[in-house]
This record gives structure tokens, C-alpha cells and sequence, in this order.
């Protein structure tokens, strides 16, 4: 096992490696994904994940590390808002994972891609997180895992890819897989006496993810964006549990892209979307953090951590899960594809993700647009890659 050189890019140090399709490059804290160059090998390449626009800027003191180095997909563990207290044990917001420096274990390469893994212990309590990112040559995707070794008890976590969208009202068109209840967050998200603003009416069911009501009495559709500048906000999607695999996606026609998450249900339960279009005025925010928004992965209660999510709530009254009892005894794989797919003219939604036979999934979309993908589905529930995993 190899060790990559440790670079600065866009304001923080990490590694990258490439397979003959994507270029990849972690940072050492947190483990932030970005950025991230699909097609690398093509005269349109794509990198669809979100930079926070002060990512070389020096910030005023006390900025969480979370929001110092904030870009692209990062783990949650806990997945949790502010400083979260859980039977003596305080977690940052979101989790040591997303605010400390990971270790770097080494890179393993085969004639088949390259795998990068990185290690965390917890310090909040016993237990090791290792993460393992995949490269595979011919696959515009990456293949994550995170190991969880010697923690036992109930913990929430979740995935946390931030998709830059262009700067057109309605640029992306967003899709789900089936999916049994949908909602915003329970009180209002921001609060203006802080200079933050959100415009989701709290609390409700949604029934149609194209009529979801504001607090000003008329509604809005989550499912095209960039929308409602000035505004953040939350929403969330719970997968149904009974899917063989569960998808998330946005579809930039005019780009030519398809962005996707692909998941277990099992394992990553709902789907949180972070709508953050500029509308937190605090440093380093300062109004400027626009057209982003987080498509994240996970089993959770929102992001109330461990607490709220491990008793009765709203959602588990409605079947969703919102927790993973962990064992010391046995380690437990979360694990996620991530990818980009170019897409034919026309295609300017994602009605349905299916296997396409040995190695490839089917992006079925509007007219009969059908795209077909290299990809390794059976690694949601397998977790390696031959010669690649540790």
C-alpha cells in the first residue's frame, strides 16, 4: 500500500488520486470530498459538488471546522446540529468525522482503479471510523464505505454531498425512488433576529414534492432548483425500506449530466435536502453561499442527533427508521455510490434507476430517453472491491 502526497487545494491540505475516468481529492479534515472531476478523460469534464466560496479566505475566530473547509460529500457521525450531549458524550456539530483531521492509511491499486483509506478513533467515546474510497476504471462513480469498528449503542449518521447548481432558476430537476413519507423541518429553520431566513412553511406533510407550501400562503416546487433566493431550508425523504436500492438525483439538461446517489435503504434510510441558497448573512456566510444544495444520505431525525433520534418521533410512528444500534462486536459498512452519467437530448428528468444486466444500471427517463452506465451495484451490500478494500 502506497501513500499520496499531501497538497493544499482550494484552501486545504489532502490527497488525490485518479482513476482513467475521475479525479478525486479528500481533505485531511473532515474528510470533505472535493473537488471531484467525472469524465475526467473527456473534453466536457464535470464537478458537481459545491465549494464554499471562502475556502482560501482567513475566517473569524470560533468557525466550526465543519464550515471552515464546507465542500462537496462528507460522513456525519453523529448527525446532529450544534453541540450535541448524549449520555455524558459531547459530539461537534454533525461529529468528530466532519471536524477533525483524518489519518491517511494509504492508497491500494490495481489494473482495475485505486482505493484511498483513511482512518478516525473517536474520542467521545471507544471506537475506530475508517473510510474507503473507490476509483474504478471505465466507472464515473465513486464507491464509499465507512467502516465502524468498537462502538456500541444507538448512533445516527448520513452522508453529505453539497451539489453546486448553475446559476439559472430551475437549472437542476430533481428525482427520488419511491419513497413513504415526505415532510419539512418541524419549526422554522432559521431565525431573522440572527439574520438567517427560510420560507418552507414548517411542519407539514408533503404529499407532492411539486406543491410544497411556503409561509407566505402560496407554494413552491422542490423538485426544480435553484429557487427562492435569500432562503435556507430543510426537507426530507424517507426511502421506502422494502427497495432493493434506493436513489436520489438531479438532472442538469442544458449541462447534459445526471447526478446521482444510489443507497441501501436499510442502511441509509431518508433523504435530508439541505436547500441553502443565501440566505445566512453571519460571517463567513454574508449572504453568499448560493445555489447549493445537500442531497444527504442517512438515518436520522432530522439533525437532532442521537437523543431525539433514538426514541419515538415523527417519523418512526410512520415505520422510518431513525437509528442503527451499533455492537462492538461486529464492525458495520455504510456505504454509498456517488456518480455522474452524460445524458441525450430531451432527457430532462429521472423517472427510474434498474439494473441493466451484468455491471451497468439504466437511467430511464422522460420520452423514452434511456441511458446505461458501467457501475457496481452489488457493492451497496457487499462493501469491497477485490484487491482494493481493506
Amino acid at each position: 500500500m502506497t501513500k499520496p502526497a499531501l497538497r493544499t487545494v482550494h484552501g486545504q491540505p489532502g490527497w488525490t488520486v485518479r482513476s482513467n475516468s475521475v479525479a478525486m481529492t479528500v481533505s485531511r479534515l473532515a474528510g470533505f470530498m472535493a473537488p471531484v472531476t467525472f469524465f475526467r478523460d473527456t473534453s466536457k469534464p464535470v464537478q458537481p459538488y459545491a465549494i464554499a466560496p471562502w475556502a482560501t479566505e482567513k475566517l473569524p475566530p470560533g468557525v466550526d471546522p465543519i464550515i471552515q473547509g464546507l465542500r462537496g460529500d462528507f460522513f456525519c457521525m453523529p448527525f446532529s446540529g450544534g453541540d450535541t450531549t448524549y449520555r455524558g458524550k459531547t459530539y461537534p456539530p454533525h461529529g468528530e468525522t466532519a471536524n477533525r483531521n483524518w489519518r491517511l492509511i494509504g492508497q491500494s491499486r490495481t489494473k482495475n482503479g485505486v482505493s484511498l483509506h483513511l482512518e478516525m478513533k473517536q474520542n467521545a467515546q471507544p471506537g475506530t471510523v475508517t473510510k474507503s474510497l473507490t476509483l474504478l476504471n471505465g466507472h464515473n462513480v465513486v464507491y464509499s464505505r465507512h467502516r465502524i469498528s468498537g462502538i456500541s449503542g444507538p448512533m445516527t449518521f448520513a452522508h453529505h454531498p453539497c451539489i453546486q447548481f448553475p446559476d439559472r432558476p430551475g437549472s437542476g430537476r430533481l428525482s427520488f425512488s419511491r419513497h413513504i413519507h415526505a415532510a419539512t423541518f418541524y419549526e422554522p429553520v432559521e431565525s431573522p433576529e440572527v439574520g438567517t431566513y427560510s420560507m418552507l412553511k414548517p411542519k407539514q406533510t408533503i404529499d407532492n414534492l411539486r406543491r410544497v407550501s411556503l409561509i407566505d400562503g402560496s407554494s413552491t416546487d422542490l423538485t426544480s432548483y435553484p429557487a427562492r433566493r435569500g432562503f435556507e431550508d430543510l426537507a426530507m425523504i424517507c426511502s421506502d425500506p422494502t427497495l432493493p436500492f434506493a436513489w436520489s438525483t438531479v438532472t442538469f439538461q442544458r449541462e447534459g449530466y445526471v447526478y446521482f446517489n444510489l443507497k441501501n435503504p436499510r442502511i441509509l434510510a431518508s433523504t435530508v435536502l439541505w436547500i441553502t441558497n443565501g440566505g445566512r448573512y453571519a460571517p463567513p456566510w454574508n449572504g453568499r453561499h448560493i445555489n447549493v444544495m445537500g442531497i444527504e444520505e442517512g438515518t436520522t431525525f432530522w439533525g437532532d442527533g442521537i437523543g431525539p433520534s433514538a426514541g419515538a418521533n415523527d417519523f418512526t410512528k410512520r415505520g422510518v427508521q431513525t437509528i442503527h444500534r451499533l455492537s462492538s462486536r461486529r464492525p458495520s459498512d455504510v456505504t454509498l455510490i456517488m456518480g455522474v452519467a452524460k445524458i441525450p437530448h430531451g432527457f430532462n428528468r429521472v423517472r427510474n434507476i434498474r439494473r441493466a444486466g451484468d455491471g451497468r444500471i439504466a437511467l430511464l427517463g422522460d420520452n423514452k430517453r434511456r441511458v446505461e452506465v458501467p457501475l457496481d451495484l452489488d457493492f451497496l451490500d457487499r462493501g469491497t472491491m477485490e484487491g482494493l478494500s481493506v
